[in-house]
């Protein structure tokens, strides 16, 4: 396939694929598959023949119907095809130059030909007959494409030539396309700006002249540029201070080559980080520690002093001056913004945890809180020790957000630190702890929840129960035998009761059967309520345990026990037997 074949493959390809968006170079593509047919059949059949009469017609039909849609239809001609606005629309289909007549146009020295809206019939055949220098043309066969134009002097269908175009010395790149792109503006068009723009370089040179003779020199500057410069005036007069000095700190990085003043230069860096941070502005702050950490990519030239340099302003985050100074901004800036700071946190070395732990300690907002939690839970996970450290602290919320980082790095090594503040002052750190040391020992001994059962707070109380009631912690009844033997225990609600019983089946099992079952036995006149209603807590409690001690038990308590005892024991016998125990 030749050169002229393949272009006018990839013309077609790219002209479908933007048919659909642009309607104008549809009508274009169309117009121009006509002309193709009615100028060979014309050249071939001539204007007598019925079938190139034919063609013709279509194509003028479809000619005037486009000019009457956008009024004027231009093509750039060059050797391999016509361009409509920079697109290629039109080359050779067959390989052959010469049934091609766009280069038949450009050899005859034709760049530009418009077609405008109103062209007759007679006027198109004049250009076909024109074209091929068929039958019916003025002057000689010798005469080309242009010089037939010019005699017919057609109003409304004008050309550029090859002549007028390198008339204008600005213009020699139109002659060779790069990529076989041509200009999206008329050639026509073109040169009368030149024509303009040489007429008022004449005025101008004719006015400087005028100026250096009253020994004033200056520039010409129209209204158009006087308005520009007043746009990029005010522009950089309005401009950041902070990021213009940024900006030139950033090229000089990427261009400097004195070693000294690149030291000079960290130091400027350094001042300008503790500014940024000082006056909250977390963004640009962290987009200066995100060019430095990558300044050894683009200059490969840093020495090891200037690499250390910039490791010092990385480590210089985690110090108590820039920590303190991001505690002072977020505890009294009026609406102190957090955007960018949660980077900065974790560009910090892990040197910075105890300055981070104060931080958390001394902040007042919960949403600042969470930001340093979240960079703790990252820096501080080698170092717990640094953190636990804090536990005792007699600020609550601060020891709050220590135990969620704790839960969260769940390392079962961290639970003995945790268990000493099983009495802190705080109730709610004190649920808190229950619920932090089920994460970091969910089995166990009970020993130490057996005693939060006599706390003063009642939530505390209910924590410590269901963490008992989930049948993964141990204790001999032993240990819960001062807890229900005691005076008060009655006392205590029915169901915290209850779900102490449950508490015990749960951990210590067959081990408490005795106690219940002198619970089902006992009998005597003071306090009867309550220890009938221990006893049926106990039928409760042996019913669900439902091993064969405590279905003894059972037995027992349905033969010497109250009314109400017996019942009770009774109906939970008949219960097991219909659906005995798994084994």
């Amino acid at each position: 396939m030749s050169d002229l074949s393949a272009a006018q493959d990839m013309m077609t390809a790219a002209i479908a694929a933007r048919q659909n968006i642009n309607p104008e170079l549809t009508s274009v593509t169309q117009l121009l598959k006509s002309l193709d047919r009615a100028a060979k059949n014309l050249r071939t059949f001539g204007q007598g023949n019925s079938v190139a009469g034919k063609f013709f017609e279509q194509f003028y039909t479809e000619l005037t119907s486009h000019l009457t849609r956008y009024d004027t239809l231009t093509f750039v001609v060059q050797r391999e095809g016509l361009y409509f606005k920079e697109e290629l629309v039109y080359g050779s289909q067959t390989g052959e130059a010469s049934e091609n007549f766009a280069f038949k146009l450009y050899s005859d020295g034709i760049r530009e030909i418009t077609f405008h809206q109103d062209i007759s019939s007679d006027d198109m055949l004049f250009f076909f007959d024109a074209l091929w220098n068929t039958v019916g043309t003025a002057g000689t066969e010798d005469d080309d494409i242009v010089t037939r134009l010019w005699e017919k002097n057609l109003p409304t269908l004008t050309i550029v030539t090859a002549d007028e175009v390198m008339k204008i010395s600005d213009l020699d790149d139109v002659l060779t396309p790069q990529g076989a792109a041509p200009l999206e503006t008329s050639l026509r068009e073109i040169i009368a700006d030149a024509n303009a723009k040489d007429a008022k370089a004449e005025q101008g040179a004719q006015q400087q002249k005028t100026r250096f003779a009253s020994g004033v020199t200056g520039y010409e500057v129209s209204e158009l540029e006087l308005t520009a410069l007043a746009q990029e005036i005010a522009a950089e007069s309005s401009r950041n201070n902070v990021l213009y000095i940024l900006d030139t700190l950033t090229a000089i990085l990427s261009s400097e080559q004195s070693p000294d003043l690149l030291d000079k230069l960290f130091e400027v860096y350094d001042s300008i980080l503790k500014s940024l941070i000082q006056d909250g502005h977390w963004a640009t702050a962290e987009h200066v520690l995100e060019l430095l950490s990558k300044a050894d990519a683009f200059r490969s030239d840093l020495t090891a002093a200037h690499k250390q340099k910039i490791r010092h302003l990385f480590e210089q985050l985690g110090t108590h001056e820039i920590i303190a100074l991001i505690e002072k901004f977020l505890n009294t800036a009026e609406h102190p913004h957090i955007d960018g700071l949660s980077a900065i946190f974790f560009m910090m070395q892990p040197t910075a945890v105890p300055a981070l732990c104060m931080l958390l300690g001394n902040l007042e907002q919960p949403a600042h809180q969470t930001l340093v939690v979240n960079a703790l839970m990252e820096l501080a996970k080698s170092t717990p020790d640094i953190l636990v450290k804090h536990l005792t602290d007699r600020r609550p919320t601060f020891v709050r957000n220590l135990l969620l980082i704790i839960t969260r790095w769940n390392n079962p090594r961290l639970a003995d630190n945790v268990e000493k503040i099983l009495r802190y002052p705080d109730p709610l750190i004190r649920r808190e702890v229950i619920k932090t040391l089920a994460v970091l020992r969910p089995s166990g001994a009970a020993t130490k929840f057996i005693h939060m059962l006599n706390d003063p707070d009642e939530g505390v109380r209910l924590a410590a129960i269901k963490l008992l009631l989930t049948g993964n912690y141990s204790a001999p009844f032993s240990h819960w035998e001062p807890l229900v033997t005691a005076e008060t225990f009655g006392d205590r609600p029915p169901a915290e009761r209850r779900n102490i019983f449950h508490g015990i089946r749960a951990t210590a099992g067959d081990e408490a059967v005795p106690y219940w079952t002198s619970l089902l036995t006992e009998w005597g006149w003071t306090n009867r309520k309550k220890r009938e209603e221990l006893a049926l807590m106990a039928t409760d409690a042996l019913g669900k345990l439902g091993t064969p001690a405590a279905q003894v038990a059972l037995e027992t308590g349905a033969i010497k026990g109250t009314s109400a005892v017996k019942q009770a024991c009774a109906t939970i016998l008949v219960g097991i037997s219909k659906h005995p125990q798994k084994t």
